[in-house]
């Protein structure tokens, strides 16, 4: 019976430790996990599951200075959307972005840390406050 007992509760405290985990809002790999999601929802019909877009229309986000540059200039696009003709790696892409300001502070950082972490970029988080003082200025 004290075996039971004993058992139950570390796999009560195993449960509820990893709930409480998973819920934490903080951390890279939730920020990745998160992120991936909203990719998959919102992004990768345009930019495809590898991240290289579309050749002509959508752009990459593999390997480019607009994914791995400047976070607030990142940040403006998935908020503002993107209306120019751009040339990356020398292919010219001129398909309009729409929007994506109905996302949340946590949801942009989360994305633009997963797409700033995957498809062979190695750049930094993004934050919710970094969101915020974009989205605010």
């Amino acid at each position: 019976m004290m075996r039971a007992f004993f058992l139950f509760f570390i796999a009560a405290l195993f449960f509820a430790f990893n709930v409480s985990a998973q819920a934490k809002p903080g951390g890279i790999a939730a920020s990745m996990a998160r992120g991936q999601i909203i990719y998959k929802s919102v992004c990768l019909a345009c930019h495809m599951a590898n991240g290289m877009g579309v050749p002509r229309l959508n752009p990459p986000l593999a390997n480019t200075s607009y994914v791995s540059g400047d976070k607030g200039a990142l940040i403006k696009i998935v908020l503002n959307g993107f209306n120019q003709d751009v040339k990356i790696n020398g292919q010219s892409y001129s398909n309009t972005m729409t929007p994506h300001s109905d996302l949340t502070d946590r949801q942009i950082a989360d994305v633009l840390t997963y797409v700033r972490k995957s498809f062979g970029n190695k750049a930094s988080s993004v934050s919710v406050a970094e969101v915020k003082r974009v989205r605010g200025g």
